[in-house]
């Protein structure tokens, strides 16, 4: 196994690990799974329903937790790099093809954050959209090309992958990277902890 498919594994291992340990610890923390507004328009895999736990729920909620998305899913994000006329950076790919989630919050030394993640296939599409928008932006400002994956506490600051070099940066919304926090996505990921709001 290349050294390239090596890290693909190893990141893809690191994200169901994340995500079992967020649901894990919301379970001990709230003796239920987390829970999510319900939307008709944009069902989900990740939506669970437990009859015997429905009267915990609110108006309007279902339970929900993490789903690895298969390989006949076909996600990819060829149209994507065909509209931009560039090759995203494989850990982005990789990591917005892993898993089917609600944003999972964590902290870091940073701070704290949500990391975002596609509801379903559907919300894979507008993912892609935004994602389209953001580089856009940048090749306009002629600024670093960056991917967001994350959000911050902190107004207008993302936690995003420079696409050439695959290192983890904090960027302020419409600027250029202003910190380094991590030479890859998968020692990103090793440096968090799930937090449970």
């Amino acid at each position: 196994m290349t050294s390239s498919n090596q890290t693909q594994v190893n990141l893809v291992t690191a994200l169901q690990n994340l995500s079992t340990q967020y649901i894990n610890q919301y379970q001990r923390i709230n003796s239920s799974l987390p829970t999510v507004e319900q939307d008709d328009e944009w069902p989900s895999p990740c939506e669970v329903s437990l009859p015997d736990s429905e009267k915990k729920l609110s108006a309007g909620q279902t339970f929900w937790h993490p789903v690895n998305i298969e390989a006949q899913e076909g996600l990819s994000f060829d149209n994507v790099e065909s509209a931009l006329e560039l090759t995203l950076h494989h850990d982005i790919k990789t990591y917005f093809t892993t898993l089917y989630s609600e944003s999972i919050d964590a902290s870091c030394n940073e701070g704290e954050l949500s990391l975002l993640f596609a509801w379903s296939k559907e919300d894979f599409q507008r993912l892609q959209e935004n994602l389209i928008g953001h580089v856009l932006m940048k090749q306009r400002m002629k600024q670093k090309e960056t991917v967001f994956f994350a959000v911050t506490d902190e107004e207008d600051m993302i936690i995003s992958v420079d696409n050439e070099t695959g290192a983890v940066c904090v960027e302020q919304v419409g600027c250029d990277p202003h910190k380094k926090i991590a030479d890859s996505l998968i020692e990103f990921i090793a440096m968090i902890k799930p937090v449970i709001k």
